[in-house]
């Protein structure tokens, strides 16, 4: 029997790759395929579309909403649809939730601004931000946390602020500092206690988990979910030998996609790749300017398959 949707931000949310042709057209018929196996897992309750795993820089809004719209027909009466929304400026974001509302997404994972990330932002400028797109949608919004290194960070304050707003529903959190990350999930809990707190620290997936996430909003889990899904069941039941197991499990993959840095445009070929070896995805090309991956780091990739015994799929 096909389970219902349930509005719970506190669960996996796969940020899904996007299968395409070799003139880089979007492959409608393998993404459809691929949807319908992610949500098949019992702990994914969403799939985020347009996320930096899908790519969202190198599509076109009508490919974006495209997305949405395939993702949605398929598996919107099964799982929460979330679409990424990457702009510049205030008046395209609310242009782009605008069309993602329209093609059926349940929520939006709200990235910064690029500039920010080049110049810094003045102070006040994240939560107006956010205030602008909540009074224009009924979606719920995912705040997307970039690492603390980065211009585009939003200090503790701010995110308790962002929290009170009506649509916010959830922190994908991305600090990639241990010690400030564990602080600020602490103050969160007291502080913002209705919004859920879900990791992105997909290469070093299972050790974010433990001070104690809703979840997690990752790339890795729409490549591996059989691993991803079994170990969240162990985090949540504090099974230490149960979580072991799976960190041994997921390591050669983590370790052959990210290396140990975070994920960028090349660790999501890699994805890819790993994808079209398990037999998902018919090709694994990335629109430029990633490139191809080398016919060493292809080798690379089939070994840590081989070495976590990730088995093939039919879908």
């Amino acid at each position: 029997m096909t389970r219902k949707k349930v509005m719970d931000y506190k669960t996996i949310f796969p940020a899904i790759c996007v299968p395409m042709h070799d003139d880089y057209s979007i492959d409608e018929e393998n993404l459809r395929s691929y949807v319908r196996w992610l949500a098949s897992f019992d702990e994914v309750g969403g799939l985020v579309c347009n996320g930096h795993t899908g790519e969202i820089t190198s599509l076109r809004l009508s490919e974006r909403r495209r997305v949405v719209e395939i993702v949605k027909e398929e598996v919107g009466d099964q799982v929460m649809i979330i679409s990424g929304i990457n702009c510049e400026g205030t008046m395209e974001t609310l242009e782009h939730v605008r069309e993602m509302e329209e093609a059926g997404a349940d929520g939006i994972l709200l990235m910064p601004p690029h500039m920010w990330l080049r110049f810094g932002m003045h102070p006040d400028a994240p939560l107006q931000y956010f205030k602008r797109v909540n009074d224009a949608t009924k979606m719920g919004i995912i705040i997307h946390l970039y690492p603390s290194t980065t211009k585009a960070f939003y200090p503790v304050e701010t995110l308790i602020e962002m929290s009170k707003l009506s649509n916010v529903k959830a922190l994908k959190i991305g600090t990639r500092n241990q010690p400030l990350y564990e602080r600020d999930i602490r103050i969160l809990r007291e502080k913002a206690p209705d919004m859920a707190i879900i990791t992105c620290h997909d290469e070093s997936l299972l050790s974010s988990m433990f001070p104690g996430v809703d979840g997690a909003l990752i790339g890795f889990a729409g490549c591996i979910p059989e691993f991803i899904t079994d170990a969240w069941k162990a985090m949540k039941a504090e099974d230490l030998k149960e979580i072991r197991k799976y960190d041994r499990l997921i390591a050669p993959v983590s370790e052959v996609i990210y290396g140990i840095g975070q994920p960028s445009g090349e660790a999501h070929a890699r994805m890819k790749e790993v994808l079209f070896q398990r037999g998902i995805f018919k090709s694994a090309i990335m629109r430029e300017p990633v490139l191809p991956l080398s016919q060493e780091e292809k080798d690379k990739v089939a070994a840590s398959l081989k070495k976590s015994n990730v088995s093939q799929v039919t879908l």
